[in-house]
Order: structure tokens, then sequence, then C-alpha cells
């Protein structure tokens, strides 16, 4: 089974520029916890409520100054549509991530979460890999 087949197409994401608490509006009204940061179509990182939180707010910063490019995690690994699945979970694990940007000829097309191999995969596969994503 390859990515394209369980990914996600609607994307919510938010640009680098954009302050965090713009983001933070986003994911609340969307009820996530994550989103790609994306400039022109490229995924330039990942912004977690955790990355809010660890560095924003815990280190008293202003939410309504702070850009998006400031705070997010950068680098973030990708797959491609036409990835196995399975690579994707391998991926997951050995980044202990429960999402993963779909990324086709540098440009976002797709995410793909834990929960949508879940919806697909059962058994020791996925066993296996929620207790590597969840390791310390």
């Amino acid at each position: 089974m390859q990515v394209s087949e369980i990914m996600t197409t609607r994307i919510v994401s938010v640009e680098p520029t954009a302050t965090v608490r713009e983001a933070a509006t986003l994911m609340s009204r969307n009820n996530i916890g994550s989103v790609p940061v994306v400039d022109g179509g490229a995924v330039r990182g990942m912004l977690t409520d955790r990355d809010i939180v660890l560095r924003c707010v815990s280190e008293n910063k202003d939410a309504d100054t702070v850009k998006v490019s400031d705070i997010c995690t950068h680098g973030a690994v990708s797959v491609r549509p036409q990835d196995p699945v399975s690579n994707a979970m391998h991926l997951m694990s050995a980044e202990q991530v429960r999402r993963l940007p779909v990324v086709d000829n540098g440009k976002l097309v797709g995410m793909l979460s834990f929960a949508d191999v879940a919806r697909e995969k059962t058994g020791m596969e996925v066993a296996q890999s929620i207790s590597e994503i969840s390791m310390p």
C-alpha cells in the first residue's frame, strides 16, 4: 500500500511569517496539534503545540510578535506519495513523530498521520510502531 492511498489531502498549514498566536488559533480551530510550516508550497518545518509551549510560552515570549519560523522545528522529515506505508511507519518510529508531510516535487500534497495508518493496518506492525514512537 502506498502513502497516497491513505494520506489526508485536506491540509492545514501555516506560513513561516505568521505569528505564534495566529498559528495557535488555527490549530485550535481545526483541533490539531501540529501544522506544517509552508513557504511557497515547500515544507520548511513543523510547528507543534509542544513547540509553542516550550519555545514561546515557557520562555515568556510574546505570541503576538514571535514568528512561527522562530520556534518551529526545522528540517522536518517527509515522505512521497508513492512511498510504501511500511516505510513511512519506520520513519515515524525512527523520528518518533506521529505525522509526516507528504511532498511531491518539492510541494506539500498531503499529510500522513499515525491515525491514518492505524485505520488501514492492524496487528503487530501497528503495535510495534506505537511502542517505538512513544519511547523516551
